[in-house]
């Protein structure tokens, strides 16, 4: 028989703005920052874990599996099975739903799963050109021939590719994700206007969660190793409004276009981990579980309307756990874009779509916005690409508790045509 999951407690950086270069933490760094006051707080050893899984997508070069480097960095032990998951934006959820399963089938017992991205710190790329003339270079044999390799350099073949936009480029569709969030506005008749209070309001809410010490004992103070210190996520703007957010250009399909850099997911760096943990180590342990782990749904579709991955991964788990999106007390559906968010709404209140697309009998209806999103999202957070679907369990679950509701669900869209789904109740 499966066995039960719980999440017993989890912790998070602050997540910090991409500026101006690299920012004062690596991937491994803001996973041991968060990781270190969370293990400290248990009242077992961090060798007690059985395995450790970390989402990352940009991982760099000095960290290879940084899940592993994190352990040892914790102090779990040298026999301390760690491995990285990558799936785009699913990855922080995909280390969750990991060890979900290996708990829940008897595999282990107790599993640190999380998630960390230092997107400040994704690498500019030479192009193929230049690798091949550096490369020639190296092969020349002799003064001469070096001579000769070398003049051969064009200024092309130095300019730096951007990783990171690459990176959120789809290889099959060519089109970046900002584009394809404005496919799913057009396909929905998604306003500018819409998209812009929207996202004003997901800066109100933050604002408000911050000041309310919402976050207080999710969010760990985080020191880097000049001294300074961070204790909030800074890319929030309490000042936002959806007059101020008109203003800004569109970014991505100029000049007709949705997207702003005002409505989209902020480029940030954070990590957040959760303790999952079965009855067996709960009563061995004398642990107090947060919430339990009902269900799990991935999804895939059209890379082009990735978007919609909410839909299409949490429809089914609300299906097979006889449930409508009404029964749902509590949801987190991670911002990536705001136009993107309301397309989701739009469409699971669209009779053909939920008809034709979902195979159900009508419209699913429509989510009640004050459920949705509660403490604002990742257009006032910011979205560590490997992280976020970490986050967005880790807050749904403390949200519940502070608002006493007994069913959520995590859900987000992945790069490259996936979703992923998460059904959470109280305990």
């Amino acid at each position: 028989m499966a066995r039960p999951v719980f999440i017993v407690d989890g912790s998070r950086t602050p997540f910090l703005k991409a500026r101006s270069g690299p920012g004062p933490f690596t991937p491994v760094d803001l996973a041991v920052q968060c990781g270190r006051p969370l293990l400290a707080r248990q009242p077992f050893s961090p060798a007690d874990f059985d395995q450790v899984i970390l989402g990352c997508v940009n991982v760099i070069a000095d960290e290879m599996n940084p899940a592993r480097v994190a352990a040892l960095r914790l102090g779990m032990g040298e026999d301390m099975v760690a491995f990285t998951v990558q799936i785009n934006c699913g990855s922080g959820m995909q280390s969750i739903d990991t060890a979900y399963r290996y708990i829940r089938e008897g595999h282990a017992d107790m599993i640190l799963a999380g998630g960390t991205e230092a997107l400040s710190h994704a690498p500019l790329v030479w192009p193929n050109s230049g690798v091949r003339w550096f490369a020639g270079l190296a092969a020349a044999k002799g003064v001469a021939a070096k001579l000769a390799a070398a003049f051969k350099l064009r200024p092309r073949y130095l300019k730096p590719i951007i990783g990171l936009e690459r990176g959120l480029t789809d290889p099959i569709t060519e089109l970046n994700m900002g584009q394809t969030a404005e496919v799913v506005g057009h396909l929905f008749g998604i306003t500018r206007a819409q998209s812009d209070a929207y996202a004003a309001e997901s800066h109100r809410r933050l604002a408000h969660a911050q000041a309310e010490g919402f976050l207080k004992g999710e969010v760990e103070t985080a020191f880097s190793r000049d001294g300074k210190f961070f204790d909030h996520d800074d890319g929030v703007r309490p000042d936002s409004t959806a007059e101020t957010l008109a203003k800004l250009r569109p970014v991505f399909e100029r000049p007709w276009g949705q997207v702003t850099a005002g409505n989209s997911s902020q480029i940030t760096d954070g990590a957040s981990w959760v303790i999952l943990a079965s009855d067996a180590a709960v009563a061995k342990h004398k642990l107090t579980p947060k919430a339990a782990i009902v269900d799990s749904n991935w999804a895939a579709l059209d890379p082009s309307i990735m978007g919609l991955g909410p839909v299409m991964s949490a429809t089914p788990l609300l299906t097979r756990n006889n449930l409508t999106l009404q029964d749902v007390e509590t949801w987190e559906l991670n911002e990536a874009f705001a136009t993107q968010v309301l397309g989701c709404l739009a469409a699971w209140n669209d009779e053909k779509f939920c008809r034709e697309i979902l195979r159900l009998d009508g419209a699913a209806g429509e989510i009640d916005r004050g459920k949705l999103n509660v403490d604002g999202g990742a257009i006032s957070l910011g979205h560590p690409v490997g992280t976020s679907g970490n986050r967005i369990v880790l807050h749904l679950v403390n949200a519940m508790k502070r608002l006493g509701t007994r069913r959520g669900i995590a859900t987000e869209c992945i790069g490259g045509g996936l979703g992923g789904a998460m059904l959470i109740e109280a305990v």
